[in-house]
């Protein structure tokens, strides 16, 4: 498969207004790529829009029903025929499981996971006429069960096996599908999900996002982020995924109640 140049090429990127989603679009930017910037605050998406010199905006709420469809019937609207898809939208809640309110958890796998689906499954044939392809934003989370997170890391697991499925299927006709799995990273994102739920030194955005897109290049199936990481993705397949769990649970577990709310 040949070389991938981003100039010219038109961008989807959901999450688009902040955290790794933000520094997707402003390396993209760099890069002369045309972008549709997705999220939910229009005023923020907007504002960066203008920062680099002009983008489509969709505000959108992808938890909501039907949310994915209107965003690609947005884009159809637009004339536009999109090049690549960058499901990067996605959260986190922490704690433990039965003290996260349902409503919080359901909204995770509505967007990591149903959302994501959904916009592949819309965007694919465009990507296959285009020969471009679909970078979905994982976790080192998902090569491991994460007690305190555990239906955050379910659907990131969830997203990796389906990238990787994808990869193989239409690798042979031209589309490159990545799963990009970094480790904490200094974005907003942690706002939400609190800062107990971070392990280790946080990697810089730019940098995530520049592996990302040299690993779309080379039509990787997946990448993880940083040396350490890749050493603990590791982790899975020299020990049981009792002992995973078990460490990781001491990892994860609150070292303080913690008072949650509901998104």
């Amino acid at each position: 498969m040949k070389d991938f140049d981003f100039a010219g090429k038109t961008v989807v990127v959901t999450g688009g207004s902040m955290g790794i989603g933000e520094t997707f679009a402003r390396e993209l930017s760099q890069r002369g790529a045309k972008l549709v910037l997705v999220a939910r605050g229009r005023d923020r998406l907007h504002w960066l829009a203008d920062a680099l010199g002009g983008a489509h905006v969709i505000a959108e709420d992808l938890t909501k029903p039907g949310a994915a469809k209107r965003v690609f019937d947005a884009v159809v609207a637009k004339g536009l025929e999109v090049d690549v898809l960058i499901n990067n939208a996605g959260f986190a809640s922490y704690g433990p499981f039965t003290e996260v309110p349902l409503g919080t958890q359901r909204e995770q796998v509505d967007l990591n996971v149903g959302a994501l689906v959904e916009l592949t499954h819309l965007f694919l044939p465009m990507l296959e006429r285009r020969q471009g392809g679909v970078i979905q934003v994982a976790s080192t989370a998902a090569f491991q069960p994460v007690p305190y997170m555990a239906v955050y890391a379910a659907t990131k697991a969830f997203v990796l096996s389906f990238s990787e499925a994808l990869w193989e299927e239409y690798r042979s006709r031209g589309v490159r599908v990545l799963a990009l799995c970094p480790g904490a990273t200094d974005t907003p994102f942690f706002a939400r999900a609190g800062e107990a739920a971070a392990l280790g030194a946080k990697a810089k955005p730019e940098d995530v996002v520049r592996l990302g897109l040299r690993a779309f290049r080379d039509n990787r199936a997946s990448v993880v982020q940083g040396t350490g990481n890749t050493f603990t993705t590791l982790l899975a397949r020299f020990f049981t995924r009792e002992f995973v769990a078990k460490l990781s649970g001491r990892l994860m577990r609150p070292k303080k109640p913690l008072a949650l709310q509901a998104s």
